[in-house]
């Protein structure tokens, strides 16, 4: 009995503040929580794995972490705004917000776009997602690429925290801008 407990307090919790993954199953509320220790496609990588990874085959580092959308108007088109410096990984690409559970059609062909753009169409190229630590975001992202198509999948789920926790260089990250209408 005293095993279950645990297990049923986040039903419990979840249950009255909404529904935290989508009938698809990607998260869509809380984002930043612990995470499971598998990803829902390709491998989990810890920041040795990635450091060789990085040396060994130069995948694509995707950083996901969200930021605010100015909406398009008919002054000013659609923007990202951030609201400080992102710092990500060196020879990163950001993508914010493709991890969010839901995507309107705009973010689902803004990250189909790119990774096509950036892979040159090979499924089979190495893509690293992560965001920062405890943030779902990079998991959904993940589960998303993978229904893609994409095969070749690694998680970083410590994220730009993680990496900087180990004393490696960071790198001021400018987000992919999104097309207007």
């Amino acid at each position: 009995m005293i095993c279950t407990i645990p297990l049923l307090l986040p039903c419990i919790v979840s249950a009255a503040d909404g529904p935290l993954f989508s009938p698809q199953g990607y998260r869509i509320a809380r984002y930043r929580a612990p995470l499971p220790v598998h990803p829902p496609a390709g491998q989990r990588l810890e920041t040795d794995q990635l450091v060789a990874l990085i040396q060994q085959e130069n995948p694509l580092l995707l950083d996901v972490q969200a930021v605010t959308v100015r909406p398009e108007t008919e002054e000013f088109g659609i923007a990202w705004l951030p609201s400080k410096q992102r710092w990500h990984i060196p020879g990163s690409t950001w993508l914010p917000n493709v991890g969010y559970g839901q995507l309107d059609s705009r973010m689902r062909a803004y990250l189909k776009s790119n990774l096509e753009r950036l892979t040159r169409g090979d499924r089979d190229r190495a893509l690293v997602l992560y965001c920062v630590v405890d943030c779902w975001m990079s998991w959904n992202a993940v589960k998303r690429v993978a229904a893609m198509g994409y095969r070749n999948l690694y998680w970083y789920a410590e994220g730009s925290d993680g990496w900087q926790e180990a004393g490696l260089e960071l790198v001021p990250g400018v987000p992919v801008p999104l097309l207007s209408k």
